[in-house]
């Protein structure tokens, strides 16, 4: 007999028989009658045990697999009108511990500590599965917005024998007794690659040894980097962010409505045309002096706010970062050198996003390095590749977790990361 998934037990015709696999979600037994509900990938289904009735084994505790064939019999009141009666149920393997958490209540109530060092098994919860579903969906809409714009997916080393940048942390490990480091970024890669393929995007994860212990960083997270060549300047980068956006939202609508529901999130629209301005602009509308470097945690905030009030937008672009605090591969403005052709993407008050069209010609690396006394040997594989043909190109990188984050209001993105590695964690 075939295996019916709970979402398909609803088209099952009364009467006949059925075969469910999954998890014991809970067990109640009254005094006529006992109910166990039976959760698999795809959702919850009632089945319905009497004492005249041979149920097979004794009940498995909650959390077991098991299998239950029996008959589909309407009853507006179980999930989806039909439960499963007259039931055989057969443990599929050994009798579950009692899980750290009640995973059959609505809502998980426990602390996060609790909740990551149990994360086996609360990942299971209904809602905790839901925020996953979101990132699936996703890096569905990433991946097919991509494809169907002449991108080629590729793959980087994650072992890398400098870092990307002069003076950032890094992991260093032994590489046969010498030391080599986990990859911060591909962007090296994804640029050289831009030689071969024109437009390419990496979905992998990137390690940051930054001694940040805060609600918004993690020192192992995921990636989605684009790189397009062939490019006149970064706003056809923005162009491609705005419709990789727009393909992930359109996807989380198509593959994780139900996620949405259960989570009563707000997903965002994303505008035709990105609300954009210039780095001097966006200080002045959070209220920064004008010789700050970079945005803090509080002007994005700001200028989120600004977003949605004059635009009625979640999102925001800032570009036009100065150069000389930006990473040394970013293509400065050639009108004024002073301010360089990168961007971030702020979603709802959250720097979400940072690209930029990077440099492209060999001697603009060199002298790039020298000024800011960068040793160019640990460089010199990658700055080779620029000698050969590689065409103007850009690109940019979504931190996967801080956008669930946003989607969902996390406070923390340790809640939407299914093993996050941060200054305290390594397991499990």
């Amino acid at each position: 007999m075939r295996r019916t998934t709970t979402a398909e037990l609803p088209q099952a015709t009364p009467g006949e028989p059925v075969r469910l696999q999954g998890w014991v979600h809970r067990c109640r037994e009254l005094a006529t009658v006992s109910f166990l509900v039976v959760r698999d990938r795809t959702g919850l289904a009632q089945v319905v045990l009497r004492p005249d009735e041979p149920a097979g084994t004794e009940l498995p505790p909650e959390e077991t697999p098991v299998e239950v064939v029996g008959t589909a019999t309407a009853n507006p009141q179980a999930p989806g009108g039909v439960e499963v009666t007259a039931p055989v149920v057969r443990a599929l393997s050994d009798p579950a511990e009692t899980p750290a958490v009640e995973l059959w209540r609505p809502r998980l109530d426990a602390g996060l500590p609790t909740l990551l060092d149990h994360a086996a098994t609360t990942w299971r919860h209904p809602r905790q599965r839901a925020v996953w579903d979101l990132a699936a969906a996703s890096l569905q809409g990433f991946r097919s917005t991509l494809d169907g714009s002449g991108f080629t997916e590729v793959h980087s080393p994650k072992l890398v024998e400098s870092a990307t940048e002069s003076g950032a942390n890094v992991f260093e490990v032994d590489y046969f007794g010498r030391p080599a480091y986990l990859a911060q970024s591909p962007q090296f890669y994804k640029q050289v690659l831009v030689g071969v393929f024109e437009r390419v995007y990496e979905v992998g994860p990137v390690f940051r040894a930054e001694p940040h212990d805060t609600v918004r960083h993690l020192a192992e997270y995921v990636s989605l980097d684009v790189e397009l060549g062939f490019i006149e300047d970064h706003h056809e980068v923005v162009d491609c962010l705005r419709d990789v956006v727009a393909g992930m939202v359109a996807s989380i609508h198509e593959r994780a409505g139900h996620a949405v529901g259960k989570l009563g999130i707000d997903v965002p629209q994303v505008p035709e045309k990105l609300p954009v301005l210039h780095f001097r602009e966006a200080l002045e509308i959070a209220g920064a002096p004008a010789d700050e470097p970079d945005l803090a945690p509080s002007h994005e905030r700001a200028l989120g706010e600004w977003a949605m009030a004059e635009h009625g937008s979640d999102f925001v672009v800032v570009h036009g970062y100065p150069t000389a605090h930006r990473a040394f591969y970013s293509h400065p403005d050639p009108d004024d050198p002073h301010w360089s052709r990168s961007f971030d993407l702020i979603f709802r008050g959250l720097e979400l996003v940072s690209g930029a069209q990077r440099l492209h010609r060999y001697d603009d690396y060199v002298r790039t390095l020298e000024e800011r006394g960068y040793a160019y040997a640990p460089y010199a594989s990658y700055v080779e590749a620029f000698r050969r043909g590689i065409p103007p190109h850009g690109g940019f990188a979504i931190g996967l977790e801080r956008w669930v984050a946003r989607l969902t209001g996390a406070a923390n993105i340790r809640e939407v990361t299914l093993f996050p590695r941060d200054l305290h964690r390594l397991a499990p």
